[in-house]
């Protein structure tokens, strides 16, 4: 298939794009390269060292015979010429990345939250616009997120996108299939669930064949791919806006950071590798929906726990400490979060878990580009509350924080 990965230079974005050019595809990245400026906005750069994705292009056309094609193009600005992208290139299948995908830097400020819903909000519907206008008949896939349920306690699992509720008419008791609602904890999410009524509408109206992917937080570094070749490694994360969790605790095990854990710990959160990741992409893309159906939508994840007992797994592992911060945060202390993930299951995944030589590469790889961490980028400073966010904090080596939100 001919594949247009938006936001194909991201954190999950680069490692899909080699994952499905190794398998034959042809993949053509379209990206505006805000993460990189975002990097330079923050003054913080990825753990790993990144070449610039022309680069990247070239070497991975070295080590594996396939071309990946770049295009620098910007969804949420430039509708006109995606339109002409698509005109000219005609799609088999897109997946969509590109959308700015941090919820701490979506609340850092008036101004990042309005910049997180121009772009996020605008690109997705420029794109929807912009396939019902070209009759371009693609699958598009799109990469959501499990937080726009807010993580709540409901105790009962969470379905793969929909509900059957039972309602109360004049003519007694009717059935009908609703979307989960959302009760989304930052802009980012909120953005998240705006995607979803709008893919809704243009499945309906216009018979896009779209699958949205619920993901849990990505951890890990490698792929089967990126191992190929040093330079093909992909981005990590380990600020206080963009890193997660899990690869946080990781970093900070590395160089002897206390790991940070915030509120009670007792959120729990759903992950997935990252090789698990861009193999639910493909699976995904196998499984298209006709049209006229309703949005497909899967849960990725593979696996829950709670912040504290990763942060406990993390420390009995490498001998780090934890400390327990405030939670700059506007959540429940605790939360329990059962989750359905029996279609990707039924496709062949295979998850991969929490096992101890994978938790171990993150550190190998911490380890190795430790000299270029900044220590004092690692605590999360964006508060979600303007008094938080204009409080000074401690972080657990004693120094003080200046909050940018």
């Amino acid at each position: 298939m001919r594949i247009a990965i938006l936001g194909g230079d991201g954190f999950v974005g680069w490692p899909t794009c080699l994952h499905l050019s190794a398998k034959g595809h042809d993949v053509h990245i379209i990206d505006n390269l805000s993460r990189r400026w975002i990097d330079t906005e923050l003054g913080v750069q990825s753990l790993t060292p990144m070449d610039s994705i022309q680069e990247r292009c070239r070497i991975w056309k070295d080590v594996s015979g396939e071309s990946l094609h770049f295009h620098l193009l910007d969804l949420a600005k430039d509708y006109e010429r995606l339109k002409q992208w698509l005109a000219e290139y005609r799609p088999d299948a897109i997946v969509h990345f590109a959308e700015q995908r941090a919820a701490p830097y979506s609340m850092k400020s008036d101004r990042h939250k309005t910049y997180t819903v121009d772009n996020n909000v605008s690109a997705t519907h420029n794109l929807l616009t912009a396939l019902v206008e070209t009759g371009i008949d693609a699958h598009l896939v799109h990469l959501g997120t499990m937080g726009v349920y807010g993580y709540s306690s409901v105790g009962a699992p969470i379905p793969e996108g929909y509900l059957d509720v039972e309602i109360d008419t004049p003519a007694g008791k009717k059935e009908q299939e609703i979307l989960y609602p959302t009760r989304p904890g930052s802009v980012y999410h909120m953005t998240k669930s705006l995607d979803q009524i709008l893919f809704q509408f243009y499945a309906q109206n216009d018979g896009v064949r779209i699958t949205d992917l619920h993901q849990g937080i990505v951890w890990g570094t490698h792929t089967e791919q990126t191992r190929r070749h040093e330079q093909l490694i992909n981005r990590f994360d380990y600020d206080g806006d963009y890193g997660t969790v899990l690869n946080r605790f990781l970093i900070q095990a590395a160089i002897d950071y206390p790991l940070t854990v915030h509120g009670t710990g007792g959120q729990t959160r759903a992950f997935i590798h990252i090789q698990d990741s861009v193999r639910c992409i493909e699976l995904a893309l196998q499984d298209a929906p006709e049209a006229g159906d309703r949005v497909s939508i899967f849960n990725q994840m593979t696996e829950t726990h709670r912040v504290r007992d990763l942060a406990e797994m993390v420390a009995g592992q490498t001998g780090a400490r934890v400390a327990y911060l405030p939670n700059p945060r506007k959540e429940a202390a605790e939360n329990d979060l059962i989750v359905k993930n029996d279609k990707f299951l039924a496709l062949g995944l295979e998850p991969t878990t929490l096992a101890e030589g994978l938790l171990s590469e993150v550190v190998d790889v911490a380890k190795k580009y430790a000299h270029r961490i900044d220590r004092s980028r690692v605590p999360a400073v964006s508060g979600w509350t303007k008094a938080l966010g204009q409080r000074v904090e401690r972080d657990p080596e004693g120094k003080s924080l200046k909050s940018v939100s």
